[in-house]
């Protein structure tokens, strides 16, 4: 029988070792205080759900009803939250996307999200709002089915709440001050280590008789001779895939983005920004406790600042402390097969890594891979040197006037467009949308936006029930950088996935597609809704547009997005979307005619004014068309005096 489940969600502005932690790290029960939120030992403000961070964990059944009041207590700032690998089939308004399915949530207000929940799986919340996932607005929601409709069922013994690992790259500073610092000066964006629900090891505190210690790091429970369902969230804001490892245990990876595929056993798996994945542990070791090693790549990797951070896999009965081996960056690189490995697609061709498209989906074919698609749109991007007048004012300090490298700040855009969003949001107030408040490719193509700085509200429209084919390619010139893109409202088949080279052109791709040269698995590809594509190559997927609404699709990195890294796909006609919530609210710029001095109504209703709209509908436009209502009783005689003679006529 399907439940309701209610949760409140307190949003506000907190701190790490606040005074709830009271001798944490000292005394180690003290960091699992109520409210405490240890963090890795540095002290800074945080961003959270119910004092946790994490926030609370959601977690219900296929079919149940959640409803959850998000009361915004911040000072100064609005917000929303998206409930990432939810579809929200029917129900587009609960998405929880800033000005595209609802308005922020200002400081003060509560705003109910109310959905039944038709995806079952490993997702997560998290606000969709600046940066503060990744200051820790974010949690697990983990929706499970009944045994005999789990196909892994029989490959695990325990599906236990204290397994589920939500990653989340850190940093000293709360994420606006790293981004203005980036953005607008010569401060990086390469996060210093990681968490792993909420915790980790970073700051030495020094201790009696020269020890050092640190602020506890997660730890999970297991038993000897049993097999466990673990569930990864990557909650990460910046560009820092995560490799994660098991000392003495291998993962056998059966599911990821809430959809199951062949069970694949390997000896590392990679994650990005947005993704989950879920694994079973077979705990067939001696009992004794084990490094879980989480190793940062790309800007977290050695030739940064080394990102890694660690957990304990403690079996039943050993003792309660910490392996041996101390970790560090490099002894958390495991040798093995690998899935999704960085940069890497099916040009491999190697035992030793699995990319996403050989995965073997366990879900029946469906009309998205029939051969030919309805729709094919390529989307290919960059990081671009243009005058960004968000960042470069040219010609004070444009990007080509600035001299030091470091403050020289490159665009990324897809198709050369930057996303910039209206005042209103575009599912709820639609009938107000005028054809020329958006733009594609197609609008901008007198704008040399190749060369130009281009921004707008890039809208793609999709019929309805049309089977999409989306190229994504990564032209890698700029950067050896890399781009998790998500796409809400729809899973999606990951159908092809290869990196040509360093650096690609889209002719590169086109040519390579004519020629019969990328090969697509149209059989039984897996269902994601967040995927990387290696650099300097390319992703291909296919989905059936049959969720109506408005549409993000983004990079789920955070300094991205923000700056415009995104396009939204209009789903159907408008007439196709459920009917907008009774009371929804509505928001958009306040401009007043400042000609307009009296903004009094003329319209009383029961007055000589109100006679009038009604007995003679013509002079009353005419006299009233400013909505002053003394103009307009200046000219009541002019209307009284006819009327009255008329009347003593009849």
């Amino acid at each position: 029988m399907p439940m309701t489940c209610r949760y409140n969600f307190t949003l506000e502005w907190y701190h790490t070792l606040s005074k709830a932690c009271y001798n944490c790290p000292y005394e180690e029960q003290d960091c699992y205080r109520t409210d405490c939120i240890p963090a890795d030992g540095r002290k800074r403000p945080v961003v959270v759900v119910n004092r946790q961070m994490p926030g609370p964990s959601i977690e219900v059944c296929l079919g149940d009803e959640v409803i959850i009041d998000v009361v915004n207590l911040l000072s100064s700032d609005s917000t929303t939250i998206h409930w990432h690998g939810h579809h929200q089939k029917e129900n587009p308004y609960m998405d929880g996307v800033p000005f595209v399915t609802q308005c922020p949530i200002h400081p003060g207000m509560t705003f109910r999200y109310h959905f039944k929940v038709n995806n079952a799986g490993t997702h997560f919340w998290h606000s969709h709002s600046g940066f503060q996932r990744s200051d820790g607005t974010f949690g697990p929601f983990i929706v499970r089915v009944p045994e005999e409709d789990d196909p892994h069922s029989s490959l695990y013994d325990y599906d236990l709440s204290a397994h589920t690992m939500t990653i989340l790259d850190w940093t000293r500073e709360v994420g606006v001050d790293k981004f203005v610092d980036h953005h607008h000066n010569d401060g990086d964006n390469k996060p210093e280590t990681l968490l792993i629900n909420g915790l980790g090891r970073f700051k030495n505190f020094d201790a009696p008789n020269n020890a050092t210690i640190f602020t506890p790091a997660a730890r999970f429970t297991v038993e000897e001779g049993y097999r466990y369902r673990f569930r990864v969230i990557n909650a990460g804001f910046l560009n820092c895939p995560i490799e994660m490892s098991i000392d003495n245990h291998t993962l056998n990876v059966i599911s990821s983005d809430g959809s199951d595929f062949n069970a694949t056993e390997v000896e590392s798996l990679v994650t990005y920004a947005g993704e989950r994945f879920d694994f079973i542990l077979q705990a067939d070791q001696p009992k004794d406790v084990y490094w879980i090693h989480f190793r940062g790549l790309m800007d977290c990797d050695e030739r940064f600042k080394k990102a890694h951070q660690v957990a304990v896999l403690q079996y039943k009965d050993a003792e309660e402390t910490y392996p041996s081996s101390e970790p560090n960056y490099d002894s958390s690189r495991r040798d093995g097969k690998q899935l999704n490995a960085l940069n890497k697609g099916t040009e491999e061709n190697s035992t030793m890594f699995v990319s996403l498209p050989q995965l073997h989906s366990l879900d029946a074919w469906d009309g998205s891979l029939k051969k030919v698609p309805d729709f094919q749109y390529y989307v290919s991007y960059d990081f671009y040197k243009i005058d960004n007048p968000h960042f470069h004012k040219d010609p004070l300090y444009g990007f080509f006037n600035v001299t030091n490298p470091e403050q020289q700040l490159l665009t990324p855009q897809l198709n050369y467009i930057s996303m910039k969003l209206l005042p209103f949001p575009l599912l709820p107030q639609r009938d107000q949308i005028d054809p020329k408040m958006i733009c594609n490719e197609t609008s901008v193509e007198d704008k040399d936006c190749e060369n130009n700085f281009c921004e707008c509200t890039h809208v793609v429209n999709i019929p309805l029930n049309a089977v999409v084919e989306m190229i994504l390619i990564d032209k890698g010139y700029a950067y050896d950088a890399n781009h998790p893109f998500h796409l809400h409202g729809h899973s999606f088949r990951v159908v092809a996935m290869e990196r040509l080279g360093s650096s690609v052109n889209v002719s590169d791709v086109l040519k390579r597609d004519r020629n019969g040269l990328i090969k697509r698995n149209l059989v039984d590809p897996p269902l994601k809704d967040t995927v990387t594509v290696p650099d300097g190559g390319y992703t291909i997927i296919r989905f059936k547009a049959s969720n109506p609404g408005y549409w993000l699709f983004h990079c789920h990195i955070e300094f991205h997005v923000e700056v415009g890294m995104a396009l939204v796909f209009k789903v159907g006609d408008d007439t196709d979307m459920p009917p907008v919530p009774h009371n929804f609210p509505k928001c958009g710029n306040y401009i007043p005619n400042m000609n307009d001095t009296n903004t009094e109504d003329c319209d009383e209703s029961g007055t000589f004014t109100g006679i009038i709209r009604k007995l003679l509908p013509k002079a009353y436009e005419d006299n009233c068309s400013t909505n002053n209502k003394a103009s307009f009783m200046t000219s009541e005689l002019n209307v009284l005096v006819p009327l009255v003679l008329l009347l003593k006529l009849l």
